[in-house]
């Protein structure tokens, strides 16, 4: 049975817990910024396959009690890190703490680069390469006031990156976050769902993403597949299976839309990269104009704050104009928005059923649910001068 940990944006454990156990993890064990599991080892592809909240798998090699950096030296140097990994291989190394004692996160990070690079020395004669940009193998050690955790990053690049959007570019709302939004909506494939501030699509692709079942790592590769222990056979069985299982793009109840011409082709691209354009319905229209596209149905959006408007008077605007729209227009659906800022709520008109606490990066977000009743749930507004 193998130990594994795997972080993913602060709020969305218990998600990620429920995710894993399907996958079949167990000893599941929530904890802040992550949930810890067990599993064998071929546990390690289907989660970085198949996760889609979860921000890597980190893979445990070692662990030990530590008082100083000589300690944590010598607990590096015992793993049998030439078993997992060749000299050839490039290698960075992270470390994370909470509560130790030591004064420097940077020295302790150079000891356990020299310990996994004098171990590989003393085998072979040869040590990896340091890479800290885009490394072969990354070890990652995590202190507390008292111990040490080694582990093996088995994802490599962030899982959030699924490969389908263009090099380079960077969303307001990360891919394993929009996964979260979608779950802790309880949205499920067959309901209607509208994004209509969609900016780059991200919360439309996950959805086609989930309504279609693809696996959200199909489109990349992972870290594991350069240590020593990765089988590419029983990879590809795993890989096909979930290839085989997909569903051909039909349109999944899945809309997206924004007011904005150059957001939404950059929506469309990215539905084509990830193969699911036929999912859903893309349109230029104005989130204060537009209807409803069912009856009844859930909107999960991300709406503009801060940086993406042009200053603090033009949100003041937006916020009660959403409010009227989303009351007017959207009788008979529950909204979900994902903000940053304190004004929203005060500013919008509508009163909160839920309000969840999120991160989106570092930064503290909630995730405020309006259930859109007609001739209901409004109060006053205050002044805000």
């Amino acid at each position: 049975m193998e130990r594994y940990f795997a972080p993913c944006p602060r709020g969305l454990e218990g998600a990620l817990a429920a995710e894993l156990g399907r996958l079949a993890a167990v000893e599941t064990a929530t904890v802040d910024g992550g949930v810890a599991f067990a599993g064998p080892l071929e546990l390690a592809y289907h989660a970085n396959l198949e996760s889609r909240i979860a921000s890597r798998i980190l893979w445990q090699v070692g662990s030990a009690d530590y008082k100083d950096e000589r300690d944590i030296y010598e607990s590096a140097a015992a793993i049998d890190w030439p078993r997992w990994f060749g000299s050839g291989r490039t290698l960075r190394v992270d470390v994370a703490a909470t509560r130790s004692p030591l004064k420097s996160l940077e020295f302790a990070t150079l000891r356990i680069k020299d310990a996994v690079c004098d171990r590989h020395r003393s085998i072979g004669g040869a040590r990896p390469s340091i890479d800290k940009e885009r490394p072969d193998v990354r070890v990652v050690a995590y202190l507390t006031a008292a111990r040490t955790t080694f582990y093996l990053d088995t994802s490599g690049e962030p899982l959030f990156k699924r490969g389908y959007r263009r090099e380079g570019a960077e969303a307001p709302l990360r891919e394993n976050l929009a996964a979260g939004l979608l779950r802790l909506a309880g949205w499920i494939p067959g309901t209607a769902l509208l994004d209509p501030l969609c900016g780059s699509g991200t919360i439309a692709v996950e959805a086609a993403l989930i309504a279609l079942d693809i696996a959200p790592g199909s489109k990349r590769k992972f870290a594991f597949q350069k240590l020593s222990w990765y089988d590419g056979p029983t990879w590809q069985r795993i890989k096909q299976a979930a290839q085989r299982r997909a569903k051909p793009a039909a349109f999944a109840q899945i809309h997206a839309s924004d007011v904005d011409g150059a957001s939404v082709a950059r929506c469309r691209a990215h539905l084509a990269s990830a193969g699911v354009t036929g999912a859903v319905v893309v349109e230029q229209a104005d989130v204060l104009a537009r209807p409803a596209p069912a009856r009844s149905g859930i909107i999960v959006s991300n709406p503009p704050y801060g940086v993406r408007l042009e200053g603090s008077a033009s949100l003041a605007a937006f916020y009660p104009r959403l409010g009227d729209a989303l009351k007017q227009h959207f009788p008979g659906w529950t909204a979900y928005l994902l903000s940053a800022d304190a004004r929203l709520p005060k500013l919008i008109g509508l009163k909160a059923s839920r309000r969840i606490p999120l991160y989106n990066g570092a930064l503290e977000c909630r995730l405020y649910e309006y259930r859109m009743v007609a001739g209901s749930a409004r109060r006053a507004r205050p002044v805000i001068e």
